[in-house]
């Protein structure tokens, strides 16, 4: 299992033997050796003081209060272009319960892993020899080996102390059961669901970053599922839980959480990226506030203009970085759109491009195979979302926004002699309409002449052209008509 070990550590780690010093690895990297996975980071532990490890290594960086000094090397592999050596460490109370109010160094490795968070975290690795002893060359004071092999997450020591001094360690007990498909340990389960509310305590960017590798995991479904189970969910996202319990019509089997749920899940066993991930596990999280009745006929009209509004809250409050966010937002508000055979045009595809965003195609098409999944039928992708491929494809090279029109608006300008301003958007807007409808008119010729038709009107006329064009009813968003919404139970 050493021969998985970067020389790059072996180099480092020889550097400080050499000085005098021990050097062992720990925490999550000794676990992943154990288990025969690839680590995350490698991290070493010494009990050399700071000013020891940087007499050793004069190309380090040293900017913290924690004693860990980073080691630069020459490698390639960005986890080890600095190596993290650490002095041997005890931490004190945490009065905020995310920090410790001091830390001091210790003189042994089994004193640094008595303030870790879990046993199969809290095991160290010793590099004096060139192979490994299972026996003498594991530190392993709280059963941590054990609890691998029995795939098992249990705190070291009492939970109750663990847990109030960093409540984040909720969520990683979460995290790492999914992670390793292992089972928290029973009194630790308890543990998690009495001190839930400690969450509260934690900032918002540190429950994101531990949610956010929840939703990453092959195991993503059962995370949420989990959260719920302990109470997390409630201080992470609660309007999730809004769906637990919440009945649907008769196009679905499930309530609107176990629905959302398995949305995610087919998203993860397909790969996907975070933000349809994300989009998949809220895409119908409006459905409880819009609800109307009871049983098969139920209804949620708008519930993806509600979602979207509740999705950009959930965005803000965990601190989601503004690009995912926007992207997750959009897909939940257009993740439910009609489209039957012979019923919509090739100008309401067009429409449906230019509303939506090219851009955003390929991940709304995600999406809604795993609303369909998630709803219990057999096929992700029927005929219906092929044909509507097959139509995209058709129009992909008509002019779908004011860029593709053969008019721009200096030429506008130029034609009708008048200074930037409002009239020439509204002009642009009712050209596009009219080739949206018809690409045939997309000529200089014809748009030209039109422009000068347009600019005749009353300043009053082409605000309303401008709006109605603006407003026109979508084909797709509307179904083709209110009695096919009802009929179909969407909107």
């Amino acid at each position: 299992m050493k021969s998985m070990i970067p020389k790059e550590i072996k180099e480092t780690a020889a550097a400080l033997l050499k000085a005098g010093y021990h050097a062992y690895l720990v925490g999550g990297c000794v676990r992943d050796v154990l288990l025969k996975r690839d680590p995350k980071d490698w991290d070493i532990a010494t009990d050399a003081h700071p000013e020891d490890i940087q007499k050793a290594f004069p190309e380090n960086v040293y900017e913290n209060n924690f004693g860990t000094v980073g080691v630069k090397t020459e490698s390639e592999d960005p986890r080890l272009k600095i190596v993290e050596v650490t002095t041997f460490r005890i931490e004190s109370e945490y009065s905020d319960r995310r920090h410790p109010d001091a830390v001091r160094f210790a003189k042994t490795i089994e004193e640094d892993l008595s303030r870790r968070d879990f046993t199969v975290n809290a095991m160290a690795m010793d590099l004096k020899s060139k192979t490994l002893d299972m026996k003498t060359d594991i530190v392993d004071p709280y059963g941590g080996k054990e609890d691998l092999k029995n795939k098992i997450i249990r705190t070291v020591g009492d939970p109750r102390k663990r847990f109030e001094e960093d409540a984040l360690r909720l969520m990683r007990a979460v995290r790492f059961a999914v992670e390793l498909g292992f089972e928290i340990e029973p009194v630790t389960m308890k543990a998690v669901k009495d001190h839930a509310g400690l969450l509260e305590m934690i900032s918002k960017e540190r429950i994101r970053d531990e949610f956010l590798k929840i939703i990453m995991t092959p195991r993503a479904a059962e995370g949420v599922i989990l959260l719920e189970d302990t109470g997390l969910l409630t201080h992470i996202i609660p309007e999730l839980k809004e769906g637990v319990g919440c009945g649907q019509n008769k196009h679905h089997i499930y309530t609107v959480f176990d629905h959302n749920v398995r949305a995610l899940n087919y998203t993860v066993e397909k790969n996907y990226s975070l933000e349809v991930r994300l989009a998949a596990l809220l895409h119908d999280v409006g459905k409880p506030r819009t609800k109307r009745g009871e049983g098969s006929d139920s209804t949620f009209y708008n519930h993806e203009g509600v979602g979207a509004r509740m999705t950009a809250k959930i965005m803000d409050r965990l601190r989601v970085p503004k690009e995912t966010a926007e992207r997750v937002i959009h897909l939940v508000r257009y993740h439910l759109f009609y489209y039957n055979v012979g019923e919509v045009t090739e100008a309401g595809v067009r429409r449906f491009i230019q509303r939506v965003g090219e851009e955003y195609i390929e991940d709304l098409f995600k999406v809604r195979e795993a609303d369909r999944i998630g709803s219990g039928v057999p096929k992700a992708v029927p005929y219906k979302l092929r044909h509507l491929r097959f139509m995209m494809e058709k129009v992909k090279r008509d002019p779908i926004h004011p860029k593709m029109l053969r008019i721009k608006g200096d030429t506008v300008m130029e034609l009708l002699h008048i200074p930037p301003g409002p009239k020439v958007g509204q002009l642009l807007s009712v050209l596009l309409e009219e080739v949206l409808d018809d690409p045939a008119l997309n000529t200089e010729e014809y748009l030209h002449a039109r422009v000068k038709e347009l600019a005749a009107h009353s300043e009053k006329e082409l605000k309303t052209l401008a709006e109605q064009a603006k407003e026109k009813k979508e084909e797709f968003e509307s179904g083709v008509e209110e009695d096919m919404k009802k009929k179909y139970f969407v909107k």
